[in-house]
């Protein structure tokens, strides 16, 4: 036999209580499904961290932690396993950080196609890497049939914030200029498609991507970025409320320049769905200050990320709304929080 291929000791086509019980089908499940794509370093209980990036006077960790359930847990355009890495990443990104390594944790239900498990597996591998980033410790729990919804995902990351970089919602100020990176609402339109609860045929994508790579390129062309925020759950509605709040302006956006495609637009009318509250898990909201908007535009357009960046409106002192919106028919709309939840399991 040719010791450089290995021998396969994982037989069943599906997740067994036994695949958790601590033995011999989970240590067979781990290495072959989780361990052979991501390749952590060593085999500890814990995973050993360096990096040069913490050496420089003023530089700082940077830590985040999701957890992702979606229905269909793989849709067009991406799967949980791309929303676990790529949310991840874009949280530490948004936030100024360099992201360098995630730990990822799986709830797997009984009955589970090990297949799909490998295909999630593959796509967190990939996004990893083209995120540049390291999947380097975890953990799997199988629970019984009915106990969970397929598979969730917890992964938590860490980055190095380099010195002097202070990205914060509450350094935005009057005049600053809001700028979006691509289309709204493609996630959430896609999930809902995926369904096929509601017979939609569209041939719309999910927008999952990793955006630390744009990150870069805008802070390296226009270094007084004030904040960034990556517009998922509550979509860029509820993304620029928070930032608003934070920083104790108003923000006004013009509909005539929101990028919306018009599959979106479409779904969106059918259903009475806003697209302004539509989940994102590849396109972020930004301030810069007027004096930087032509640079950080240049440089975000240069990214793949970045490709169909628009400016989408100002912040402006504080008035009696966080949030407006100047419709094309010149009027003004109060755009608020989100108000319950419009899809389920979308992120």
């Amino acid at each position: 036999m040719n010791r450089a291929t290995p021998v396969s000791r994982l037989r069943d086509a599906r997740v067994t209580l036994a695949h958790g019980g601590g033995g011999r089908a989970m240590r067979d499940l781990i290495d072959e499904v989780f361990i052979a794509a991501f390749e952590p370093p060593g085999m500890e209980d814990q995973a050993r961290l360096m990096t040069d990036a913490l050496q420089l006077p003023g530089a700082r960790l940077a830590f985040t932690t999701d957890s992702f359930v979606v229905t269909p847990i793989e849709f067009p355009g991406g799967d949980i396993g791309t929303l676990a890495v790529c949310g991840t990443v874009n949280d530490l990104a948004v936030g100024g950080a360099t992201p360098l390594w995630l730990s990822a944790s799986f709830i797997i239900e009984e009955g589970t196609e090990i297949d799909l498990l490998r295909r999630i597996v593959a796509s967190m591998a990939r996004e990893a890497a083209t995120a540049g980033v390291r999947i380097v410790t975890g953990d799997t729990k199988v629970v019984e049939r009915g106990s969970a919804d397929g598979v969730f995902v917890t992964t938590s990351g860490v980055g190095v914030i380099p010195p002097g970089r202070d990205l914060r919602a509450d350094a935005i100020q009057p005049g600053d200029v809001a700028i979006v990176n691509g289309v709204l609402g493609d996630h959430g339109a896609a999930i809902l498609a995926a369904r096929g609860d509601l017979a939609l045929s569209t041939d719309i994508e999910s927008d999952c991507q990793p955006l630390n790579s744009l990150m870069d390129a805008v802070i390296a062309a226009a270094p007084g970025v004030r904040a960034s925020r990556d517009a998922t759950r509550g979509g860029l509605a509820s993304a620029l409320n928070e930032m608003a709040d934070a920083a104790g302006v108003s923000v006004e956006i013009d509909e005539e320049k929101l990028p919306l495609r018009p599959e979106v637009a479409g779904v969106c009318e059918i259903l009475g769905l806003d697209p302004l509250y539509l989940a994102n898990e590849g396109t972020l909201v930004l301030f810069v200050p007027p004096d930087q908007a032509d640079a950080a535009l240049t440089a975000m357009r240069g990214t793949d990320a970045g490709r169909g960046s628009v400016v989408v409106g100002s912040a402006r002192e504080r008035g009696t709304m966080p949030v407006t919106m100047r419709t094309r028919f010149g009027g003004i709309r109060i755009v608020d929080m989100l108000v319950g939840e419009q899809l389920p399991r979308i992120c």
